[in-house]
């Protein structure tokens, strides 16, 4: 039986937990569609699950193969298959994981075409942070032209989308970033870059809110700060901590949590390849890194997205 590498966790830990073992090669089922990986990419939250810390609400089976976010080419297809052929470039979340490796089964339905307008391993930072983005703008932030809205954590691989799509639906972006980030925030958009490691957002910030989007964990303090800036009437969501509506304050808060949906992904893709959309790419590392990668993103020092090639 043809074998194949993947990282894969048998236990929940530090980074040294992950491995990367010699396994079969899969097949695609009923419905399913084999794809050779051109690169998955690190989100934090990968991290999380690997430290045990989402075994409460995430669930998996040990050992797990890491890697939610798909780009590569059909290699397979499975029965009852329809819209895709072998050499096909895709796209798409993998809730159940598996994409770090050099083959994984997926189902088609979850799969969209690649953007054809850059690399493949570099689509692969797309599906999850970009799905969130566009779930937190369009969705629970309803954003809309000419509204103030606040990106809390523009940085990240979130916050580069969230910043891009606010900016697109026609809004005043106001971004926070530390001085690493502000010139790759500026190139996505934001009007204002507010540089929360010299003073605070709230110091800085001149006149309230419309939305906020909180892309970044707070403490109580610092999140009753940022709900304060947002204007009677506004609304609040967050894809970390949980902000609490302000007292009398007439704001609606949201804690969103990021839904597989194929038809926001690819209509993600159509503004990557209009050039309305660009994908922030900050290194290209080989899958046998993994490990550093999820040192650094713990450590905080992941601008961007990382994307990770077999």
């Amino acid at each position: 039986m043809t074998t194949m590498k993947s990282a894969r966790i048998h236990e929940f830990g530090d980074p040294s937990v992950i491995r990367h073992d010699a396994v079969p090669r899969p097949r695609p089922d009923v419905g399913e569609v084999l794809i050779h990986v051109a690169a998955t990419s690190f989100n934090p939250t990968e991290a999380a699950l690997r430290a045990g810390l989402l075994r409460a609400f995430l669930p998996v089976d040990l050992p797990y193969t890491t890697g939610w976010d798909v780009a590569g080419t059909v290699a397979e297809i499975g029965a009852g298959v329809e819209g895709f052929a072998v050499g096909d470039g895709v796209i798409g979340r993998l809730d159940g994981g598996g994409a770090a490796a050099e083959y994984v089964r997926a189902p088609a339905a979850a799969l969209t075409a690649a953007p054809g307008s850059v690399p493949l391993a570099h689509a692969a930072a797309l599906p999850v942070a970009g799905l969130t983005a566009w779930q937190a703008v369009f969705e629970h932030g309803r954003v809309a032209a000419g509204q103030r809205v606040l990106v809390n954590g523009a940085g990240g691989g979130v916050g580069g989308f969230v910043t891009q799509l606010a900016k697109y639906a026609g809004a005043e972006v106001i971004a926070t970033a530390g001085p690493r980030s502000t010139e790759a925030v500026l190139r996505q958009g934001a009007d204002h870059v507010i540089d929360y490691t010299a003073r605070p957002v709230s110091a800085a910030l001149d006149g309230p809110v419309d939305v906020l989007l909180n892309l970044v964990p707070l403490g109580p303090r610092d999140a009753a700060a940022l709900a304060s800036l947002v204007r009677r009437g506004g609304r609040i969501v967050s894809i970390a901590t949980p902000i609490e509506q302000p007292v009398g304050a007439a704001v609606s808060a949201t804690h969103m949590v990021a839904r597989n949906d194929v038809v926001d992904l690819a209509a993600l893709v159509e503004l990557v390849d209009a050039g309305t959309v660009g994908i922030d790419i900050s290194s290209v590392r080989p899958l046998a890194e993994l490990a550093d990668v999820h040192r650094l993103g713990q450590a905080g020092k992941i601008r961007g997205k990382v994307v990770l090639v077999p």
